[in-house]
Order: structure tokens, then sequence, then C-alpha cells
């Protein structure tokens, strides 16, 4: 039997919405997991960062430039001891400078991916997918990386249509 597992990293705290800035509880990403979480089976994984980023939006997307500039893998909080047992991944993941936080990466590099599925899901304000499949290719060269689907990050909680077809699409439901 086909298991699936739904990796994500998300920022609460201060997020940019549409031009502006507003605080919140729950990140975009883990607002549109808990959607996918409603409508398949799966476990669920949360990429935490150690030393997580600034809660001012200005200073974390400083910060993520900065480890995208030096291609940091920041140590995670934990990670699930293997992921043998899945033969999809659903990645999701907030665009931060063009691609994936580097955290996502420091989760990827750790496992060998040969055999499995990735299907990457993206949230941002208008960037789509930028170049983040083409980084998942590379950080897990042996993986089948599937076609992205980019959320509105604002319009998250919105995105259940847009999420079940893709899900769908790809055989999930």
């Amino acid at each position: 039997m086909s298991k699936t597992l739904i990796a994500f990293f998300s920022r609460a705290d201060e997020n940019y919405f549409a031009g502006a800035m507003r605080y919140v509880k729950v990140g975009n990403t883990e607002i549109v997991c808990n959607l996918m979480k409603e409508m398949i089976e799966a476990d669920v994984f949360k990429i935490e960062m150690k030393n997580p980023y600034s809660p001012v939006y200005m200073t974390c997307i400083e910060e993520a430039k900065k480890d995208l500039r030096e291609k940091a893998r920041p140590e995670l909080v934990s990670y699930p001891d293997s992921i043998d047992e899945y033969d999809t991944i659903i990645l999701a993941y907030p665009n931060y400078w063009g691609t994936i936080p580097m955290a996502v990466a420091t989760f990827l590099e750790k496992y060998d991916f040969t055999g499995k599925t990735i299907l990457p899901l993206c949230t941002n304000e208008g960037s789509g997918m930028g170049g983040s499949e083409r980084t998942i290719k590379q950080c897990a060269p042996d993986a089948a990386v599937k076609r992205g689907l980019s959320v509105t990050g604002s319009d998250a909680q919105n995105s259940g249509g847009s999420v079940k077809r893709w899900l769908s699409s790809n055989g999930l439901i």
C-alpha cells in the first residue's frame, strides 16, 4: 500500500499579504497543509529550524536571503527517523527569494529519495513556484519531482478547490 508524507515549512508571526504586513498565528503553508489533511490520508511532519528566523518580516527576509547566498543548511529541531515507508512526499513551503527555504534543503539532503515522488506546493504572494522545483531536483536528484502547485498565501484558506484538483491529478484522491 502506498503511503504519503506531507512535509512542510511554514512561518507564522508577521507576514506579507498583498502589499501589507499582518501578524498571523498560523502560517499560510500550514493552513494549506491542514486543508490537505482533511482530503487525504497522510502522515505530517513540520520542518522547523532550531534557530528560527525573526518574527519581524523584514528582518526574516534578510536572514533568509543571507542563508540562500551562503547556501546555509540550518539545523532542524527534529527529523523523521526514516522516510522509507513513504512513496509520495508532498513538500510544502513558502517561496523565499525565488526558491525553497534553506531549512527545506536541509530536510531534503538528509534522506535518500530514490524511487520516491515529490509533489511541491509553494505559497507565495505572486512569485509562483520560482525556481523551487529545480532546487528540489538538485537537493533530491533521485526523486521524481512532479509539477508543483502555486498557492497565493493571502488566499490560502480558500485554496481547497485547487489543492483538491492538484491532489486528484497526482492520483492521491
